[in-house]
């Protein structure tokens, strides 16, 4: 047994000083512990590495099967999978050369110092969250079926380790950290000083000291910033309970400081590298904030647009194939391709934000305690300076500190993350806006050739699409009728201003500043300037119901009156055939009262009710008869409508459809009802002899 030093150590002492020369040399014996130091830091860097592939493997795998609705596995096992790749690549490069070439010192040495960083991120956060993987731990004992369920699946995984707990796996990467600086010493005590690796070895070992010392200063840090982070709601009683001496007086000496600041008193305490880095903050925190209530109002509008389904009501469209082309295509977008762009939205985008956001609170509460507590730490700088401060105020000195250190360090990585994540979420945004431009664009190239106006030039046809948008918001626009608070108001303007300096508030306008006036859509108002007191012709003083203020000149358009001698020519949408155009005069005295006529913007709304059939009696005259004829030609092109002849009479049964749209009319003819257009009618006045209904169409232009 020469070569077990273990076993042939006594028997040297023993007989050293009888047999000198058969002793082991002392460099001999240095060496044989030196290899065996190695070899121990190996092997139990091998065996470390396979509890941490059993621990995540074996058994979080296993209860990820399980799928236990309680157990929070990112939580419970917090970055182990970087403390498990930090591991391979270490023991990877311990095997890289053989224990016994004389350069496996200098690679341990090199090992670790190539480590070092990674190693010092990694366990300073599993180490900072093992607290929370305990607490995690003891609440799941709290339930008796929970814990029997995770207790048994680590006796099923790992029967061989007699594990009794999570822990008994959780606490091996705090324990092994803290042992590498043991195992290097005991490497670095047996190599002679001579050694080429010895110097490698002595700077590892170094080092392996100071992570631990940063590690757990880190971990120091955390627990203050643990104690302070979290938000509490708590209510007006909960406030009160926590008023007593203490809290008055601390309370009371940091408003006396900050006003002491805000007075120049004493010099308030400048951070400029914090100050940015707490700015830069707040305008991220702005940023996501604002796009995440900006999301949430657009999904609430996606929502309420995908409630409508137009393509469901009958369709007042001339072209049978476009109305069933536009009906596919409508039907197709609300039933997969909508739904599957709001999915999307709510995963990438909405959801998303709101988690930064809520994540984003714990560091501004932080901000916030560390403000508190530089206030207290600035009333003892001069004791701390003369070192003689008390054990309370060398702990308010220690907290700032550590709050401050721990921000200074964190603050830069918590930026960057935010600042990617929120343009990750923007990129996103934009790429599900691409894919649902594509996709609509996919599902129309099968009707491209069955649309109207689908041989126009590129140019050509999206200057129709302009016009028929302008027609329609100005249809829009003109079909919404005052009220009769409004209709009072529009009297009173009348009596005060010109009809030029009437205008209809065009959306909701809040006053921000002082003599803004706070105005709903479609209030009407008359303008005294058009500019402010400083010349800013982007605020005009208006005057609304008696109160006079500034209103933004972009939410303001001009009221056009309701003009008495319409025009009832056809629309050219509904009978292209038809070019000519008959109008009629209509004297205003026919109308003896204004419910016969909405004064509304436009024309078209005039016609819509000037057909509608009126009696006027008058005790000295007889009364005028009115009569609603056929002013053109019209030919029915389904069921739900009727044909037309030029000057036959017409009986209207309701002036709208179904609708309540006023583009078409119910009426009765020959004893048929059925639709026509509503610019299709005109109303003449006949007394006395003269109140029979024209027979021959050239009556209609007298």
């Amino acid at each position: 047994m020469e070569g077990d030093p273990e076993s042939s150590a006594p028997k040297m002492e023993s007989s050293r000083e009888e047999v000198p020369a058969e002793a082991t040399p002392v460099p001999d014996r240095m060496k044989q512990k030196q290899l065996l130091a190695v070899e121990e830091l190996v092997s139990t860097e091998m065996n470390y590495l396979n509890m941490l592939q059993l621990c995540t493997l074996d058994i979080r795998s296993s209860l990820q099967l399980k799928q236990l609705p309680a157990v929070d596995l990112v939580g419970l096992f917090a970055n182990i999978d970087d403390v498990t790749d930090v591991s391979i690549r270490l023991l990877s490069l311990l095997k890289r050369t053989a224990p016994t070439d004389p350069q496996f010192l200098g690679c341990i040495g090199d090992a670790f110092l190539g480590l070092k960083e990674d190693l010092e991120s990694v366990y300073k956060e599993y180490c900072a969250s093992y607290t929370n993987t305990l607490a995690l731990e003891s609440s799941y004992k709290q339930s008796e079926g929970l814990w029997q369920e995770i207790m048994q699946t680590i006796k099923t995984v790992a029967p061989q380790t007699n594990a009794s707990s999570l822990s008994f796996f959780m606490v091996m990467p705090v324990q092994r950290i803290s042992r590498y600086p043991l195992l290097l010493q005991n490497v670095l005590k047996n190599t002679e000083p001579s050694h080429p690796g010895y110097q490698s070895l002595q700077e590892a070992a170094t080092a392996a000291v100071e992570l631990n010392v940063r590690i757990n200063e880190y971990k120091r840090l955390k627990e203050v910033a643990d104690k302070y982070k979290k938000t509490e709601s708590l209510t007006i009683m909960d406030k009160l309970c926590r008023i007593n001496k203490h809290s008055i007086a601390k309370k009371t000496a940091r408003l006396s400081q900050m006003m002491k600041h805000e007075a120049g008193i004493v010099p308030k305490t400048e951070d400029k590298e914090f100050v940015a880095l707490e700015e830069y903050m707040c305008v991220l925190e702005k940023g996501v904030a604002d796009l995440q209530e900006n999301m949430a109002v657009y999904l609430k509008h996606l929502e309420d647009f995908l409630r409508s389904r137009p393509h469901e009501q009958d369709l007042d469209i001339e072209n049978g194939e476009s109305v069933r082309c536009y009906n596919e295509i409508s039907e197709a977008m609300h039933q997969w391709i909508y739904p599957t762009f709001r999915r999307r939205l709510e995963a990438l985008v909405f959801r998303p934000l709101c988690t930064l956001r809520e994540l984003m609170a714990g560091p501004r509460n932080l901000i916030r305690k560390r403000l508190h507590k530089l206030l207290d730490f600035e009333q003892i700088e001069e004791k701390r300076q003369s070192g003689s401060m008390s054990y309370e105020e060398q702990e308010v000195a220690n907290t700032y500190q550590a709050l401050n250190a721990l921000l200074l360090s964190e603050l830069p990585r918590l930026n960057a993350t935010g600042t990617q994540l929120l343009l990750n979420t923007v990129g996103a945004f934009s790429c599900i806006q691409r894919d649902l431009a594509a996709e609509v664009e996919r599902l129309c190239e099968g009707y491209q050739q069955q649309l109207p106006h689908s041989h126009l030039p590129h140019s050509a046809f999206w200057g129709w699409v302009g016009d028929a948008i302008q027609e329609g918001t100005q249809k829009v626009q003109s079909a919404s009728p005052l009220s009769p608070s409004s209709q009072q108001r529009l009297r009173m303007l009348s009596l005060k201003y010109r009809p030029e300096h009437i205008y209809q508030v065009s959306s909701n306008v809040e006053g921000s500043r002082e003599l803004d006036l706070t105005l709903p859509r479609g209030e009407l108002v008359g303008v005294l300037q058009e500019m402010d007191t400083r010349g800013d012709q982007h605020r005009w003083l208006v005057e609304a119901g008696g109160r006079r203020g500034y209103v933004p000149a972009g939410k303001l358009k001009p009221y056009h009156q309701v003009t008495l001698t319409p025009s009832l020519s056809p629309s050219p949408s509904l009978s292209p055939s038809c070019s000519r155009s008959t109008s009629i005069s209509i004297s205003p005295s026919c109308f003896p009262s204004s419910q016969y006529l909405s004064p509304v913007v436009g024309g078209a709304e005039c016609r819509r009710h000037s057909y509608t059939e009126m009696t006027v009696t008058d005790r000295t005259t007889a009364p005028p008869c009115f009569q609603v004829l056929a002013g053109y030609d019209f030919s029915a092109r389904g069921s739900h409508e009727l044909s037309l002849q030029a000057g036959e009479q017409v009986k209207v049964l309701e002036p709208h459809d179904k609708r309540g749209s006023t583009e078409w009319s119910l009426v009765e003819v020959r004893g048929q009802r059925g639709y026509v257009p509503s610019n299709y009618l005109m109303v003449v006045s006949m007394v006395g002899d003269n109140a029979s209904a024209p027979s021959s169409p050239n009556l209609l232009t007298k």
